[in-house]
């Protein structure tokens, strides 16, 4: 019995005996298909190496230098975090010291401002003290020159010419008179003994004045 296979190709026509550079064109592989097979290949082979490789080696993850590291990573980040913390929380109590120090300096210029105006109220006022005070010494000095008690007094020399009077009432015992200067008293111009009221003399140039208990004399 003859069995025959087909292969697809024409009878009678043998392929495998006949060297490739008599077959047909169509029959010769082409160099770009066994390029292609070969990066297949060589792919294929990599993906296989590297799936070894991964079931060998172990994770890095698990190894105690980088758990370590791990570690001194947490610490160094606590530690920042505790410092970022403690520096934000200075900083806040510096600023409210701060603000407290601007509101004390603003508080103490605005007392040295009414300090100073207060000591220019002072010196103002003691300045019109000081000019009543002027005053009235001169007043007072003018009036204890034109006040004489009891003694005897030469106009023009110890006291100014002019009408005197007796500051007070005075009584039996009051005498008083007026002498020609350099006569010792001997050259009587006029004289009194009032025993009462608040008598007054006229005095002029070249005349002495003497009292006699009758108190104080002002000049009118």
């Amino acid at each position: 019995m003859n069995t025959e296979i087909d292969t697809g190709e024409p009878a009678g026509t043998p392929t495998e005996d006949v060297p490739e550079e008599a077959q047909p064109a169509s029959k010769k592989a082409k160099p770009g298909r066994k390029k292609r097979i070969f990066a297949a290949v060589t792919v294929l082979a990599l993906l296989v190496g590297a799936a070894a490789v991964g079931t060998t080696l172990t994770d890095p993850k698990s190894s105690e230098a980088y758990v370590a590291l791990a570690g001194e990573k947490a610490s160094v980040e606590s530690e920042r975090d505790s410092a970022k913390s403690s520096y934000e929380s200075m900083k806040s109590k510096y600023d409210t010291l701060q603000n407290g120090i601007t509101d004390r300096e603003a508080k103490v210029t605005a007392r040295e401002t009414e300090v100073g105006k207060a000591e220019a109220s002072v010196k103002t006022a003691e300045a019109e003290v000081k000019k009543r005070e002027e005053a009235v010494t001169g007043a007072e000095k003018t009036k204890a020159a034109n006040t004489i008690g009891d003694g005897t007094w030469t106009v023009g020399t110890d006291i100014e010419a002019g009408t005197y009077r007796a500051t007070a009432d005075v009584d039996s015992s009051c005498y008083w008179g007026i002498y020609a200067t350099g006569s010792n008293g001997s050259n009587i111009i006029e004289n009194d003994l009032p025993g009462g009221g608040r008598p007054t003399v006229a005095l002029s140039g070249g005349q002495d004045f003497k009292s006699t208990q009758c108190g104080t004399w002002e000049k009118q």
